[in-house]
């Protein structure tokens, strides 16, 4: 990838802070950088304890998708899912009902302070509200040991679990633990052993998944994504890291050009902001595929507070010095 010069990225930088409907993965406000290159729009945004090699990944992601033609599209319309945070069991109507016409739920589960009881209750809640027909996955986000996650997976196995995403940390104890289970035949995702891994490979390689969770951002690009899920051999679901809608159009890129679309995508995740920088909530159950230009007013209205804004533009220019070095190092 050729890298642009630092100053062309900070020409339309745009730092956002997107307030958030629920609390999700410990944040109320989700904040992005965005920056415009020759071929649109594009996401710059790391979570912010991220140290900057790992992030550097996600801005060569942005830049390839500002600046390079995307692989070709084989559909315009991408089946999503919706999102159910670690709330009480009684909001779970609520936030269903944001995701308009999608048949499967993600459910966060293992939420640091709370119990497979409410884990259990959630769950039942959404099973309830969806009836028989809708699918329900779990994500852990690897906060459960095997032993654990193997009671939780009994536990919660009445309610006709689509998979279980990351409920360990390594690849050993996913191994593992796929053993454990495997007679209740309740498929293993990855997502943490892929997106955060010296070698997304890994996992697949060790047999200790059934389907591969996969970001853009976090593994360097659509493109570089795509020779992933290649090489993994598995099915995949397209997932989003809590991305404005520019971030979600590039998940969506990636997961139009798979041959096969096995799962509804984890794309829909527009539905957890009160406000974001363009229109890309579901509808019908799916997200459209393509370029996605924010609204002049909604950057200004969304616009990060000052000292948040030289944060992000100051993380901008470490990571593209990051970036720069691999291609002198190359």
């Amino acid at each position: 990838m050729s890298l642009p010069p630092l100053a062309d990225l900070l020409a339309t930088a745009r730092v956002v802070a997107l307030p958030m409907h629920t609390r999700f993965r410990g944040v109320d406000t989700r904040e992005a950088l965005l920056f415009e290159g020759p071929e649109g729009w594009a996401e710059f945004s790391p979570f912010v304890e991220y140290a900057d090699a790992e992030a550097a990944t996600w801005l060569a992601a942005a830049i390839d998708f500002a600046w390079n033609p995307q692989p070709a599209a084989l559909r315009d319309r991408v089946p999503v899912n919706a999102t159910v945070p670690a709330v009480d069991a009684s909001r779970v109507p609520e936030v269903l009902a944001r995701f308009a016409g999608c048949r499967t739920a993600k459910v966060k589960v293992a939420e640091p302070g709370q119990t497979l009881s409410d884990d259990v209750a959630r769950v039942r809640a959404v099973r309830e509200t969806m009836g028989p027909e809708g699918r329900i996955r779990v994500d852990a986000n690897g906060l459960w040991n095997v032993d654990e996650a193997e009671h939780a997976v009994h536990a919660l196995a009445a309610f006709d679990l689509e998979y279980v995403e990351q409920p360990c940390a390594s690849v050993d104890e996913l191994s593992d633990l796929r053993r454990r289970v495997k007679y209740m035949g309740i498929p293993i995702a990855a997502d943490e052993s892929v997106r955060k891994s010296s070698d997304p490979l890994a996992v697949a390689r060790a047999k200790a998944a059934d389907l591969l969770v996969v970001k853009a951002q976090p593994l360097g690009g659509v493109t570089h994504a795509l020779q992933i899920v290649t090489a993994a051999g598995l099915p995949v679901v397209v997932s989003s890291a809590l991305d404005t809608a520019i971030g979600l159009s590039q998940g969506a890129a990636l997961a139009a050009a798979l041959p096969a679309l096995d799962y509804d995508c984890g794309l829909g995740t527009a539905s957890l902001f009160l406000d974001d920088v363009a229109e890309l909530r579901p509808v019908d159950g799916a997200i459209t595929v393509g370029r996605v230009t924010p609204d002049a007013a909604a950057l200004d209205r969304l616009a990060a507070p000052a000292e948040r804004r030289d944060w992000w533009l100051d993380r901008l220019s470490r990571c593209h010095e990051v970036l720069g070095r691999g291609a002198d190092a190359a």
